[in-house]
């Protein structure tokens, strides 16, 4: 590559970053919904027209915003659990994924509330945003599949109507085979579908208490949302037969 042209790629690069940047901090301030590149083009001091050859539409740029806020969570989601030097100690993993997730969040809450907020008019996210999607609920169930694999077990339901037809989760199951998500995955064990079945249940929590907080509906409620994640990812982990 010329130095020229290393200039240039170097100048696209940097012009690129303050685009997202801009539109990162529009999402804190405006919502993901009211985002438009005439207003991150002000905010960046360029003429529209010139943002266009950088995200030729606001859902291309939506997308970049997707992929990149996914990505930063996954990061800290992978780092988390990576950072706890007994692998063993599955219930000190999943603690630490929970809270750095949650710590992610309650610092990004504009990227949360593209992420999991109120989808936006009009916009359907393309598939290149699956997999950076999928990151974080990857890193929770590899933590569930290692602990299933050295012997925990969910705590038996008393009340037979709580089991349902493990059909439900197969796309689950076949999502745990296709990313080796756990050892050796038997999809023929009995016990299997239950547990990710409790796993999908307890990520979708896990969110629901973050979301709950981040739009103030745990106000009144609670007084401490940090230790309440606490208690709430102990309690989950304590369903999948994650122990301390």
């Amino acid at each position: 590559m010329s130095p020229a042209r290393t200039a240039r790629a170097l100048a696209r690069e940097t012009i690129t970053r303050e685009i997202l940047d801009a539109a990162r901090a529009r999402l804190g301030t405006d919502g993901p919904a009211a985002l438009s590149l005439r207003a991150v083009a002000r905010d960046v001091e360029m003429v529209s027209s010139a943002v266009y050859r950088y995200f030729p539409s606001r859902d291309a740029l939506l997308t970049a915003l997707l992929i990149e806020a996914y990505d930063e969570l996954g990061d800290t989601a992978e780092s988390a659990d990576a950072g706890v030097a007994d692998r063993s100690d599955h219930a000190a993993r999943w603690l630490a994924t929970c809270r750095a997730v949650r710590a992610w969040c309650v610092a990004h809450p504009g990227e949360f509330g593209l992420l999991y907020g109120t989808p936006v008019p009009g916009y359907a996210a393309p598939r290149d945003t699956v997999d950076p999607a999928t990151r974080v609920v990857r890193v929770l169930v590899r933590i569930v599949g290692d602990a299933y694999a050295a012997g925990a077990r969910p705590p038996v339901v008393p009340d037979a109507r709580a089991a349902t037809d493990p059909s439900t989760v197969a796309p689950a199951l076949s999502f745990i085979a296709e990313h080796g998500l756990m050892a050796e995955p038997d999809l023929s064990d009995d016990g299997l579908p239950e547990v990710v079945r409790r796993a999908l249940m307890a990520w979708t929590a896990l969110f629901g208490v973050i979301s709950f907080e981040l739009f103030g509906h745990q106000v009144g409620s609670v007084a401490d949302p940090e230790a309440w994640l606490d208690e709430v990812a102990l309690r989950l982990g304590a369903d999948l037969g994650i122990r301390a």
